[in-house]
């Protein structure tokens, strides 16, 4: 049974940094493609950050200057360092993968994720 358990989340103040993990038991996800997601009430949930391998990432154009997704295969983690955080970031963020290694910006796209990690900015 594949799991993604989500930590880091928490209350930061604007300018401040966080820093998210995921670690996956079930699966190796060594290369497949691994993403980071984050939603807030009455809207659909949102692509952050994308990994495949080590080296390919893409990022949401607001965060792309601020956020860094990394991976660890030793350890079947991936991270997403997030700094110069906004109220706007404020979202519960989520985990996902898929056992692809293409990476997608469609949530109905991966077949694992994480339970959610709240991350509040205050202004």
């Amino acid at each position: 049974q594949v799991q993604l358990a989500e930590s880091g989340g928490g209350l930061v103040q604007a300018g401040g940094s966080l820093r998210l993990s995921c670690t996956a038991s079930g699966h190796t996800f060594s290369r497949d493609a691994m993403a980071w997601f984050r939603q807030v009430p009455g809207k659909e949930r949102e692509f952050v950050a994308g990994i495949v391998g080590n080296a390919i990432t893409r990022y949401l154009d607001s965060v792309k200057t601020r956020f860094t997704i990394s991976r660890d295969s030793a350890k079947n983690t991936v991270t997403l360092q997030m700094n110069g955080l906004k109220p706007d970031d404020t979202a519960t963020y989520y985990c996902a993968a898929r056992t692809s290694e293409v990476l997608s910006f469609s949530s109905r796209l991966y077949d694992y994720w994480g339970q959610g990690t709240q991350v509040t900015v205050s202004s």
